[in-house]
């Protein structure tokens, strides 16, 4: 060794420290690589890709491979540091080379490569694939006996090396990477895609039409009563029942009763035969399953009951759909009839009005924990039915008392303006 020269140590240990960053930098990009990105690019046919994930599919092997190179490079330019001090130093340069390569490999082998793989990891891992592949297969020998020890180790404390490598992602995870993906998903496709993995959390109870506001066809009425209802009705699809919605028969399709109207004459027989069965759903269906059960039995409609059977409300597909798009109107005053913007900022408010659906439309963010309507929210909140001119701040809005009816609120002014900022009022 004493032959070689010292600019030949010299260079031979530069390209040891560059050679040790490549491993270094490889090892971290490999990790770091995003794995559903990669089975993308994949897909798509990329051949940096298709080599990165065939290495990745045997992690053990992929590691066992770059660390053996990157500790091979490091003990043979430890050993070459060590010949250069001692023809320049002697015997106390022994710990000068130490001391100095350790800082070298550190910043330069070391935490300067891994940075920039992590910040990097496709540039840097693609690349490095069409080197480390061919590499796996001239080393293989070697770097399946490492595997075998090292594995050989680990189940000896009762660790499993063959544990499955897919990575599956719950409904909250792909929820924080979807409310993640910044500018790579627009805003309104982030709201929707968060929309649907929502669906499973709402159920039917929670966006049905009350039954109070079910607008049917009484079949009792008379023939002239039920015409102008068809004709008058906003629906396509309505609910047929005796006296009331308790004894309902079924639905019928708008269409085809104004079609009977093509006839010379028009009774209630002819109603009742193009009269659909009514579906009945539990109120606690979540949104994800009825949405379901509408596509497979192909209805759009059906009525909801409690747990004894008595009809609380009905449901429609666009209600659900409405869920994941939004409203199918900008217009507030005609998406939430409930709902009447004042000039000064404030909006006065039933209290019919359903929380959910005045926190999607006005953008509001009402407790949906609990009560359903605004009315329930505010009683829940005051424990006592309380008198016109009470005010109350709920999640910080502050809410005055208009009018009170029969033991309920019917109307409510909202100061959405003034949320975070308002006292806290109470009655």
């Amino acid at each position: 060794m004493q032959e070689i020269p010292l600019s030949a140590l010299g260079t031979g240990l530069f390209f040891l420290i560059i050679l040790s960053g490549c491993f270094s930098a490889s090892e971290t990009a490999m990790m770091s690589l995003n794995r559903y990105r990669l089975r993308h690019l994949v897909k798509d046919g990329h051949p940096g890709a298709i080599r990165a994930q065939r290495l990745l599919d045997r992690t053990d092997r992929l590691i066992g491979l770059i660390l053996l190179g990157n500790n091979f490079v490091n003990i043979l330019a430890s050993s070459i540091a060590t010949l250069i001090a001692l023809r320049l130093w002697g015997e106390s340069g022994i710990a000068i080379a130490t001391g100095a390569l350790t800082f070298v490999i550190l910043i330069f082998a070391e935490v300067a490569p891994k940075t920039l793989a992590a910040l990097h990891p496709e540039r840097v891992a693609f690349p490095a694939a069409y080197v480390l592949e061919p590499l796996l297969k001239i080393l293989y020998p070697l770097v399946w006996l490492v595997n075998f020890m090292a594995n050989t180790v680990l189940k000896i404390v009762g660790v499993p090396t063959h544990s499955g490598t897919s990575q599956h992602l719950s409904s909250e995870e792909l929820r924080t990477v979807v409310n993640e993906a910044g500018s790579l998903i627009p805003r309104r496709h982030q709201e929707m895609l968060v929309s649907i993995l929502d669906l499973e959390k709402v159920t039917v109870e929670d966006i049905m039409v009350p039954r109070n506001e079910i607008v049917g066809i009484n079949i009792e009425d008379s023939e002239q009563e039920i015409i102008n209802q068809l004709i008058h009705n906003q629906h396509t699809r309505l609910p047929v029942y005796r006296e009331n919605i308790e004894n309902v028969i079924g639905f019928v399709h708008a269409r085809n009763a104004l079609n009977l109207f093509a006839g010379e004459t028009f009774d209630k027989n002819q109603l009742l035969e193009i009269t659909r069965e009514a579906p009945f759903v539990p109120e606690g269906t979540p949104l994800h399953t009825q949405l379901y059960n509408f596509q497979h039995e192909k209805r759009r409609v059906a009525l909801v009951v409690d747990e004894y059977g008595d009809i609380q409300g009905l449901v429609t597909l666009e209600d659900i759909l409405e869920e994941i798009v939004g409203e199918f109107t900008t217009d507030v005053a005609a998406t939430i009839p409930d709902v009447h913007p004042q000039e000064d900022g404030t909006y006065l408010v039933e209290g019919s009005a359903y929380i959910r659906e005045l926190n999607r439309t006005m953008h509001w963010e009402l407790p949906t924990q609990g009560p359903k309507t605004l009315n329930g929210l505010i009683l829940e909140h005051l424990e006592s039915i309380p008198e016109p001119g009470t005010s109350v701040k709920i999640a910080g809005y502050p809410i005055d008392i208009l009018q009170t009816t029969n033991n309920a609120i019917k109307t409510a002014r909202l100061h959405p303006a003034l949320r975070q900022t308002a006292p806290l009022l109470d009655k």
